[in-house]
């Protein structure tokens, strides 16, 4: 793959052309695409690791909500680096919303979505990006995402996510031999040697070619905060494409930074999945159920940080 040594400025463009996407689609360039929303100190070091990373030809960050003094550090870099591209004054109008805008705006047929607080380590990008070379369209390729202290992090890598594996896996019944097929947690499984297909990887940080992300129409904006990728993920291998976990493409997520309440956090969690129970109900009897059981997935979703604050 070729990229680009150094940016491009457009000085003699057309009005509404855009030079710099122009040359990045021509070179296969590589596109990262951040959807920021009150995310706190954590962002001023993962901005950093991006724009560090030789590979990465551009940064699209959107900007859903920020505060009044990290607003103006985002349009400063913008207008510092050419590589940037700020996308703002949309509102908070969702993950999926806003990464879809930011795969829009974005020139690379190579996109990488990273997550705000989550730091690219050397080597993570080059490898997303080699292992999805000649794969089947649509298909994607999620990294490895370690804690601050390198443990490997609960959701990186998982089996498939349905209405009663979840509930086997969230209640701890799955723990049982004769149902461990149903656990979806698999960050305590061996770590493979190379990339490998898994049913369902994490959001924080993985990568799709531009003919992949468009033929599935981009994320699901039914989707406002989590979920999204577990549907993505199960309409890229309802597709005829692989899903595929990259044990060397390494990313340290902090999570929990957004200064949004948990609960409001929990309560979209529990709506996300809700709706993605409803889309995978095969017949009337599936969906009936599944509507019937949305109610109580949003209360027990927001039940969490409740009980944890209870227990301390």
């Amino acid at each position: 793959m070729n990229r680009i040594a150094a940016p491009i400025v457009a000085v003699d463009a057309a009005p509404g052309r855009d030079v710099h996407r122009d040359v990045l689609r021509a070179r296969r360039g590589v596109s990262v695409v951040m959807v920021v929303y009150m995310t706190g100190e954590a962002l001023g070091r993962s901005l950093p690791c991006v724009l560090a990373d030789p590979l990465v030809d551009e940064l699209v960050i959107v900007d859903n909500g920020s505060t009044p003094a990290q607003a103006e550090r985002l349009r400063a870099l913008s207008g510092q680096d050419a590589r940037v591209t700020l996308v703002s004054g949309q509102g908070n109008v969702g993950f999926a919303r806003g990464a879809n805008l930011g795969a829009r705006r974005a020139g690379g047929d190579h996109l990488v979505f990273l997550n705000p607080d989550a730091f690219l380590q050397p080597g993570c990008v080059a490898a997303l990006v080699r292992e999805i070379a000649g794969q089947p369209v649509p298909s994607l390729v999620g990294g490895r995402i370690l804690n601050p202290d390198r443990t490997e992090q609960r959701g990186a890598r998982r089996g498939d996510i349905t209405a009663v594996s979840a509930l086997l896996s969230m209640s701890g019944l799955a723990k049982a031999p004769a149902l461990r097929r149903f656990e979806v947690h698999w960050e305590g499984e061996a770590l493979p040697e190379t990339a490998v297909e898994t049913p369902t990887i994490s959001g924080a940080c993985f990568c799709m070619r531009r003919e992949d992300f468009n033929f599935l129409r981009g994320f699901d904006e039914g989707y406002f905060l989590h979920v999204e990728d577990v549907d993505l993920c199960w309409r890229v291998r309802a597709a005829g494409g692989r899903v595929l976990f990259h044990p060397r493409a390494e990313v340290i997520h902090i999570g929990g930074t957004s200064q949004t309440s948990p609960l409001k956090v929990e309560f979209h969690k529990g709506v996300g999945l809700a709706r993605y129970f409803r889309k995978r109900a095969g017949g009337p009897g599936q969906r009936l159920g599944a509507w019937l059981a949305g109610p109580l997935v949003v209360a027990a979703a927001v039940a969490r940080p409740l009980v944890r604050r209870l227990l301390g």
